[in-house]
């Protein structure tokens, strides 16, 4: 088990009330804390500071969250969990379009965001996102057509390139193309990714699926290699032997 005490989060709010409300509470699960107030003072604390995860409020003054993100997604594999006062699906989509890894509603339940920052803090380090890329070639790779899987290295290339994926990505993208050719409900991809139980997830799998897709897929409206089973759930195309 990774240990996750010390791990550097970065809270984002321009409500100073709730930034000092998460950071006290997260302090006590053991976490180093970050504070900033706004999208610009989040991405200078990005560039300067070694950041495992960020809580981005979306609504701010100066920059909001989103553009925030999508800046920092950019260069950075950082898992991110929006907060937002904002509950309707709609929302919910566009942050996880963005590049999401998990999305929160106001008021938040503190067990339920201690929770989701330990799940996505685990995927994160487990996965070794933090290590960034490295060049294809270990021996435990998982081969599919023209993709490929370096399990040593936590890294994706499509046709020899290599394809920046987040955390969650990458764990959906090894779950498939190891089982390429087997049918995975949205449940059964959430259980097994997210490592929690699934409750209504459609559209937050739909999402990454998605996402993955405008990453691996030469064009995603027409997908070589992951494809969507109507009515049961997602699967990797299989081409021979994947090993």
């Amino acid at each position: 088990m990774i240990g996750l005490e010390g791990s550097v989060i970065l809270v984002v709010d321009d409500d100073r009330d709730i930034v000092n409300g998460i950071a006290k509470l997260l302090e006590k699960e053991g976490y180093s804390i970050l504070k900033a107030y706004n999208g610009m003072e989040a991405l200078e604390c990005v560039a300067e500071k070694n950041v495992q995860l960020i809580l981005m409020d979306v609504m701010m003054p100066k920059m909001d969250g989103l553009s925030a993100m999508m800046k920092i997604r950019e260069s950075k594999n950082i898992p991110i969990i929006v907060l937002s006062a904002k509950s309707e699906d709609s929302d919910k989509i566009l942050g996880l379009s963005i590049g999401a890894d998990d999305y929160v509603t106001k008021p938040y339940n503190p067990m339920e965001l201690a929770a989701r920052v330990r799940s996505c803090l685990r995927r994160y380090l487990t996965l070794g996102s933090a290590q960034g890329i490295s060049g294809e070639g270990g021996g435990n790779v998982i081969r599919n057509g023209g993709l490929s899987i370096d399990r040593d290295s936590k890294q994706v290339y499509v046709d020899g390139e290599p394809v920046r994926l987040t955390a969650t990505e990458y764990r959906i993208t090894e779950l498939l193309t190891e089982n390429a050719g087997r049918v995975f409900s949205a449940e059964e991809i959430y259980s097994r990714c997210w490592k929690e139980e699934s409750f209504a997830v459609e559209n937050t799998v739909m999402v990454h699926i998605r996402h993955i897709r405008e990453k691996i897929e030469i064009d995603p409206a027409k997908p070589n290699y992951l494809k969507v089973v109507w009515g049961i759930g997602y699967k990797m195309e299989k081409f021979g032997d994947k090993r």
